[in-house]
């Protein structure tokens, strides 16, 4: 459960405020995995001994440097989120919490949860489910979903409604990128799928540009 076409367009207005910066785990801090996707996005993913068991942190980068750093627990509900667009905290408690625990035990997670910015509050509604299928991408198995979400403003206006199919992972109980499309226009599919999976100590393990589909520019960030 990820928000592909408003992290899209925001990148495209907000990155390059973060280019020019180098990336690095905090202290006290443990870097876990490196994600390169299509599309000129990758995650890096760490976890911190003072939070609670389960929670982790994700960068997300682009070639223009870092957009955004999110912490999420063990659910992988959205805690909090430090932007170039902006901080975002999650209001507890939510009116229906996300939830991995239901999705790998229903098939199915419905959510309806509010995020406090830095424009006002920002609701999210939809759901995750599972296909009963999967895939092996550089030697990880993925559960594949679909998904439908809406994001509604304070004001009760819909910001953002789309529709994809993305990826979560048992063993790092974490969401990650595939294709996804606005409601309005089901053509226009964007495809952020992970190419490589990448571990401490392999070549490329927390870099600070991604490598597939995007120009050279240099980039990073340090938390």
């Amino acid at each position: 459960m990820m928000k592909p076409m408003i992290i899209l367009t925001a990148l495209a207005v907000a990155a390059p405020a973060a280019a020019q910066q180098s990336f690095a785990a905090p202290e006290g801090c443990e870097a876990v995995l490196t994600v390169q996707n299509k599309g000129c996005v990758m995650t890096n993913v760490w976890q911190c001994a003072a939070d609670d068991a389960g929670d982790q942190w994700i960068a997300l980068i682009t070639q223009a440097g870092v957009f955004s750093v999110q912490k999420v627990d063990a659910e992988f509900q959205w805690v909090e989120a430090y932007k170039v667009t902006g901080n975002e905290r999650l209001i507890t408690p939510a009116e229906d919490a996300a939830s991995l625990t239901t999705l790998f035990d229903t098939q199915i997670d419905t959510w309806d949860f509010t995020l406090e910015t830095e424009d006002g509050t920002e609701r999210n509604v939809g759901f995750d489910m599972l296909t009963g299928e999967t895939t092996e991408i550089d030697g990880e198995i993925l559960l594949n979903t679909e998904y439908q979400g809406r994001t509604i403003d304070g004001d009760g206006n819909v910001i953002d409604a789309s529709s994809g199919r993305q990826f979560v992972s048992e063993e790092h109980r974490l969401f990650f990128f595939g294709e996804s499309w606005p409601d309005e226009n089901p053509a226009q599919v964007i495809d952020m799928s992970p190419v490589e999976f990448i571990y401490p100590g392999e070549p490329g393990f927390f870099a600070d540009a991604p490598l597939y589909e995007c120009n050279v520019i240099e980039s990073g960030f340090r938390p």
